[in-house]
């Protein structure tokens, strides 16, 4: 599991419930609303598909499902959302990547190349940390929830390639064209998801320590709490223990 992830995690953990379920209804409404821009019918649209159950996973209520998907569909009306990727270097040269859903795409390009600045980063040229991910599906279940032996017999049989631990969570990386069929998988064995999304994962990480991992761990958080970022993935490794005393 990425240091990246596992800082979400540990950052999720100590967030107010509300607040984390906002955040995560507005990014996944503008991730439904997008995806039905190519069509909204989920079961020929494999985009709004995927989008659709990472609603689910969040509890989003139907109701609201709809709207998004009327929104991007043109049914109802709704600002023109464009998407950007931000391709940039963080603290000891992490490379990170930067999804975002915007309606001005000068504001947020101004803001987003100020944040990377401000934590010792720096904006980087398309395709120069690209090449660092790969993508693929990536979900995570609280360790609690399931043994690995559990998890191996019912995921593997999914079409999943590897389970990992990262001490606290089991994740499960699955070829793209496999998660829904492992999300379908755990929820019918009655398994809850800390996530389940279709994630760029680093193909190598970099170690970071003292002021390096100071400041990546702030501009990680900062670039998540945008209002316009979707989703941040960065190829750091941390010591956990350093990440929870950092969270404190």
């Amino acid at each position: 599991m990425s240091g990246h992830s596992k800082w979400a995690t540990i950052k999720h953990k100590k967030a107010a419930l509300d607040a984390k379920r906002g955040r995560a209804f507005t990014r996944v409404i503008k991730e439904i609303s997008i995806a039905a821009r190519s069509g909204g019918d989920p079961d020929a649209n494999p985009r709004l598909r995927t989008a659709i159950l990472a609603a689910k996973a969040a509890s989003m209520p139907a109701d609201n499902i709809k709207r998004a998907v009327q929104r991007g569909t043109g049914e109802l009306e709704g600002g023109q959302i464009e998407e950007v990727i931000f391709e940039g270097y963080g603290p000891g040269g992490t490379g990170i990547l930067v999804e975002v859903a915007t309606d001005n795409r000068n504001r947020t390009v101004a803001e987003i190349r100020h944040l990377f600045s401000k934590y010792g980063g720096k904006l980087g040229e398309q395709g120069s940390v690209s090449r660092l991910f790969e993508r693929r599906s990536q979900i995570l279940i609280a360790q609690e929830k399931a043994t690995e032996e559990q998890l191996m017999e019912l995921v593997l049989d999914a079409g999943a390639e590897d389970i990992r631990n990262d001490g606290v969570n089991w994740e499960i990386v699955s070829p793209t064209e496999a998660h829904e069929s492992v999300v379908n998988a755990i929820h019918e064995a009655g398994l809850e998801t800390v996530s389940a999304q279709v994630a760029m994962v680093p193909m190598t990480s970099i170690r970071l320590e003292g002021k390096d991992a100071q400041q990546m761990l702030k501009l990680s958080e900062v670039l998540e709490d945008h209002d316009d970022v979707q989703n941040v993935y960065a190829n750091f490794d941390i010591d956990e223990k350093v990440m929870e005393a950092l969270a404190q």
